[in-house]
């Protein structure tokens, strides 16, 4: 996914959670709020955490821990620079997540939004070219009385010793009584290119590239005119192609093999 577009998406997703130009108060207690929440966590990793005001759609606080995981300074690391640090295959990934987050903490009471943490983990690029395997854990500290998200705690750990691939998860987790929900079923809103096609459309668009016919990719993967021409329709519609052409120019201009 590409970043101007992957930013745009999650700034629509982030505003949908509060009110916009609204100027919410000084941080209230939150530092004392901040230390409270992180009692919560359980650390299997080097961490850092910060604090990201939506109505702002910018971090008010970063910790100095950055530089252990990210190997950025505070200064340096901003909303824009963690947009660029997700790995691009896991971007539609990342915005899935926000927008069930955002849908399940917008269908609970003020009171309960507070009681959750919620958990996902995707890959993340440190300054010297390194991927992580990323946890992030989110609360929320602060909304209003309406449900309106103000501040969210935001804790960012490393797992890569734990995870180093594998089925990417989300959970949310209750505390003071709350039901947890575990490997939740994420909508699927958004869909990275590389994961748009099966293995076996791939195999038949990247012939099809080739200028051969139904029955010679038919001969070519050994299975049925049928079965190639039930992919062929498939292809199209996936891509939104109005004709083989299409199809084809979409494949090579936009790396869908």
């Amino acid at each position: 996914m590409k970043l101007e577009l992957f930013h745009n998406e999650a700034a629509k997703i982030w505003k949908r959670v509060t009110e916009q130009g609204e100027n919410p108060n000084e941080l209230l207690q939150l530092e004392l709020d901040l230390y409270k929440k992180l009692l919560i966590f359980f650390q299997v990793g080097e961490s850092c955490y910060m604090i990201f005001s939506f109505n702002r759609l910018q971090f008010d606080f970063v910790s100095n821990e950055i530089s252990e995981v990210l190997g950025y300074t505070r200064e340096e690391f901003n909303v824009d620079m963690i947009m660029k640090c997700i790995h691009p295959d896991d971007r539609a990934w990342f915005l899935n997540c926000q927008d069930a987050a955002g849908s399940f903490l917008l269908g609970l009471t003020p009171e309960k939004q507070m009681k959750y943490k919620l958990r996902f983990d995707y890959r993340m690029k440190k300054k010297d070219g390194e991927y992580l395997r990323i946890m992030q854990q989110v609360v929320v500290v602060q909304n209003d009385n309406e449900g309106k998200i103000l501040r969210t705690l935001i804790v960012l750990t490393d797992i890569s010793h734990l995870k180093k691939d594998g089925e990417v998860v989300m959970s949310y987790i209750g505390m003071d009584g709350e039901p947890s929900y575990l490997n939740v079923n994420v909508q699927t809103l958004f869909l990275e290119k590389s994961r748009l096609l099966s293995k076996r459309e791939k195999e038949v668009l990247c012939l099809m590239t080739e200028g051969q016919l139904s029955k010679q990719i038919a001969d070519t993967l050994c299975i049925s005119k049928h079965t190639v021409d039930s992919h062929r329709k498939n292809l199209l519609k996936k891509t939104r192609s109005a004709s083989t052409a299409e199809l084809v120019n979409k494949a090579i201009k936009d790396g869908l093999i």
